[in-house]
C-alpha cells in the first residue's frame, strides 16, 4: 500500500489542523493505520492509531486533543488536531501495517512522505 499525507501547515497555539492520509490499494480496510511525528534529531514518536476494526489508541501527550478516524470507502485516515501546542511542532507521518496496530515505528511496513506541522506560540 502506498500512502500520501497532506494537511500540515503553520498554526497558532490553540488552533486546529486536520491531516489526511490517502492510501492506494484494495486492502486498505485490512490495515491498521497510525500517525507518528518526528522532530529533527529525535526518534519518531507514536501519536495515534486506528485498527482495521476501528479500535483507537492515543499517546498520552495528545489524548483529548487529537482524534484519529478512518474512512474505508475513501481509503483515507485522518488526524484531527485541536488545541495545538508549540510542542506539537514536528513532521507528521502516516503508517500502515497488516493486522493489529503497534506503538513502535519499526513495526510498520508502509509510510507516507510526511507533512510539516508548525505551531507558533
Amino acid at each position: 500500500v502506498q500512502l500520501q499525507a497532506s494537511g500540515g501547515g503553520l498554526m497558532q497555539a490553540g488552533g486546529s489542523l486536520r491531516l489526511s492520509c490517502a492510501a492506494s490499494g484494495r486492502t486498505f480496510s485490512s490495515y491498521s493505520m497510525a500517525w507518528f511525528r518526528q522532530d529533527p534529531g529525535k526518534e519518531r514518536e507514536f501519536v495515534a492509531a486506528v485498527s482495521w476494526s476501528g479500535e483507537f489508541t492515543y499517546a498520552e501527550s495528545v489524548k483529548g486533543r487529537f482524534t484519529a478516524s478512518r474512512d474505508n470507502a475513501k481509503n483515507t485516515v485522518y488526524l484531527q488536531m485541536n488545541s495545538l501546542k508549540p510542542d506539537d511542532t514536528a513532521v507528521y507521518y502516516c503508517a500502515a501495517r497488516a493486522g493489529w496496530y503497534k506503538l513502535y515505528a519499526t513495526e510498520y511496513q508502509h509510510w507516507g512522505q510526511g507533512t510539516q506541522v508548525t505551531v507558533s506560540s
